[in-house]
C-alpha cells in the first residue's frame, strides 16, 4: 500500500512544463532499504524475542533516514518497511528542496522486505506496472541478500528485466556474506600479509562452538588481560563482547566458566563461527581510535573512494556515528588507510562484489592500525556521505566539518513526537545560507526512545558548540 503521505506531497507538487514531457516514460529506478535482510540469520537465530524484536524495529526505524540519501533521484519509487512520518516528510523536503516523493509500504512488516513485496501482491503488480513498456527495471537495495534475488527472480517471471547496478550478479553475490563477516575478512588478510603488509588485524583464531571459544578466550584474557569475541556477523553492537581487566576472573578455569555462561544466553554463538582474538591498546588520538574508509565500485569494476572518517564508537563496541573532515585523521594515517581500503576493494572488485563497503579500523598506541571488520553494503555513515553532498557540495569534505549520531539516547520514558521535537531544536537547525546547523535524520527511532542527527559547521569547535545545545535542548524533553 502507499504511504499515505505521499499523496499530500503530490497535491503540492507542480505538474512539469509541457517542454519537460517526452514521449517515452523515463527509466524507473526503485530503491529497497532492506537493511534487516544483512544480518538476517544472526536475527533468526536471537534467543530473547524482545531482543529481537527490537532489532527488527531499529532496522526498521532507520529507513527514514534514507530519504536523505535518494534527493537527486527524480525517477525514483522508495519501498521502505515502515510509513514515514507526514511531518518529517515535509521537513526533509524543505531542507532538501526536493518536492516529489513516490513511497510505497508493504502490508505486512516481517523483517524480510523483499518477501514482504512478493506476497502483498498488490505493491509487488505495482512494480511489474512501473517497468512499463520497456519491461525493465533498475533496482537498488540497501544490501545484496537472497531475498533480494528472491524478488528478482519473480519480477524476472513476469518478463521484466532488472537491472542492479549496486549488486553483485546472484553467482558472484557469495561475496557480501564472506567478506562481510568476521571470518572472511580475516582470512583475505591473512592470505594478503605478501601482496599489502598494512592489511592487518589483531592476533586472533577462529574457531566454532562457544566452549571452544571461551577455552581460547580464556588464555588470551588470562595471558594478556583483555580479549574480544566475536560472532561471524552481528549487528548494532550485539554480537560482541569485550572483556578489559578486572572484568572476568584471573585464574583459567573460572575465567573459561565465566565467559562460556555469556556465551550461553544466546544460540547465535554456537550457530556461527566465532572470532576470538586479542584486545587492541586504542589511540583515541588517531580517529577518535576508530577510523574507517568508504568505496563504491562501479558497475563497471571502478572503484570510487568516498571518504575517510573517524567513528564514534560506545565502549561495548557499538557505533554511534562518525566525524567527517581532511582534518578529522592526519595525512599520514589517511593515505594508509585509504590505500588498504584501495586494495581490498580490488580484492573484492576482482570476484565480482558492486556497491558500497566500508573497512573499519583500530588504531593502537602502539602505532598499529588494525583492520577491525567490512560492511558489505551501504553503511552506517553512507547517508551522511550522501547528504552532505547535497546540503554542502561536492568539496564537503573540506567545506564543513560533520559529527552525525544514529544512536543518542533520550531519557529514560521519553518518546516524543517528531513535531515536538523539530520545534524544540529550531533555534540549531541547518541553516542553507550558512550551510550549519542540525539535520533531524529520523523520526521513526524516536518512538524507540532513539535521537538520529548530523550536524554541519565550518570547524570541529563549532560542530561541538551546536551539539552541545542539542543536547542541552533535548534534556527538556
Amino acid at each position: 500500500m502507499k504511504n499515505n503521505s505521499e499523496s499530500i506531497n503530490k497535491q503540492s507538487t507542480d505538474p512539469l512544463p509541457a517542454e519537460a514531457i517526452k514521449s517515452e516514460k523515463p527509466e524507473k529506478v526503485v530503491y529497497i532499504f532492506n537493511m534487516a535482510e544483512d544480518v538476517w540469520p544472526f536475527i533468526s537465530t536471537m534467543s530473547n524475542v524482545v531482543e529481537q524484536h527490537a532489532e527488527v524495529e531499529i532496522c526498521a526505524n532507520l529507513a527514514d533516514r534514507d530519504l536523505f540519501s535518494n534527493v537527486d533521484e527524480n525517477s525514483l519509487t522508495i519501498i521502505l518497511p515502515k510509513k514515514i512520518d507526514p511531518d518529517f516528510l515535509q521537513y526533509v523536503t524543505q531542507t532538501t528542496g526536493k518536492k516529489k516523493w513516490d513511497i510505497l509500504v508493504p502490508n505486512k512488516h516481517s523483517g524480510q522486505i523483499c518477501l514482504d513485496i512478493i506476497q502483498d501482491r498488490d505493491l509487488f503488480n505495482e512494480l511489474v506496472e512501473l517497468a512499463n513498456g520497456a519491461k525493465k527495471l533498475v533496482l537498488i537495495s540497501y544490501a545484496v541478500s537472497p531475498q533480494l534475488f528472491q524478488l528478482i527472480t519473480e519480477l524476472k517471471t513476469y518478463g521484466i528485466d532488472v537491472y542492479t547496478p549496486e549488486a553483485p550478479t546472484e553467482e558472484n553475490a557469495w561475496c557480501v556474506n564472506f567478506f562481510g563477516s568476521k571470518s572472511g575478512i580475516r582470512q583475505l588478510a591473512q592470505k594478503s600479509t605478501a601482496l599489502e603488509p598494512d592489511f592487518v588485524m589483531a592476533d586472533g583464531l577462529i574457531c566454532v562452538q562457544s566452549l571452544d571459544a571461551s577455552r581460547i578466550a580464556a588464555q588470551k584474557y588470562v595471558k594478556e588481560g583483555g580479549v574480544v569475541l566475536k560472532t561471524n556477523k552481528g549487528h548494532t553492537g550485539m554480537g560482541v563482547l569485550i572483556f578489559r581487566p578486572e572484568d572476568l576472573p584471573k585464574d583459567y578455569q573460572n575465567c573459561q566458566k565465566a565467559i562460556l555462561s555469556i556465551l550461553k544466553q544466546n544460540d547465535y554463538w554456537d550457530k556461527f563461527p566465532i572470532v576470538v582474538e586479542s584486545l587492541i591498546n586504542v589511540n583515541p588520538a588517531v580517529g577518535g581510535g576508530f577510523p574507517s574508509v568508504e568505496f563504491k565500485i562501479q558497475k563497471s569494476g571502478r572503484i570510487e573512494f568516498l571518504y575517510f572518517c573517524g567513528m564514534r564508537m560506545l565502549p561495548d563496541g557499538t557505533f554511534l556515528g562518525m566525524e567527517v573532515n581532511e582534518d578529522a585523521i592526519t595525512d599520514r594515517i589517511s593515505a594508509r588507510i585509504i590505500d588498504t581500503g584501495f586494495f581490498i576493494a580490488e580484492q573484492y572488485a576482482s570476484l565480482g562484489y558492486r556497491g558500497y563497503f566500508d573497512v573499519d579500523m583500530v588504531a593502537a598506541k602502539n602505532g598499529q592500525v588494525y583492520v577491525s571488520e567490512s560492511n558489505v553494503r551501504r553503511t552506517g555513515g553512507t547517508h551522511v556521505y550522501q547528504m552532505a553532498d547535497n546540503l554542502i557540495g561536492k568539496d564537503f569534505f573540506t567545506d564543513a566539518y560533520i559529527l552525525s549520531n544514529n544512536a543518542y539516547e533520550l531519557k529514560a520514558g521519553v518518546r516524543p513526537n517528531f513535531k515536538k521535537v523539530l520545534e524544540l531544536l529550531t533555534p540549531v537547525l541547518f541553516n542553507k545560507k550558512t550551510k550549519e546547523g542540525l539535520v533531524i535524520a529520523s523520526a521513526n527511532l524516536l518512538t524507540q526512545g532513539i535521537f538520529a542527527y548530523v550536524i554541519f559547521a565550518k570547524n570541529k569547535k563549532k560542530a561541538m558548540e551546536i551539539e552541545n545545545k542539542v543536547f542541552a535542548l533535548l534534556k527538556s524533553l
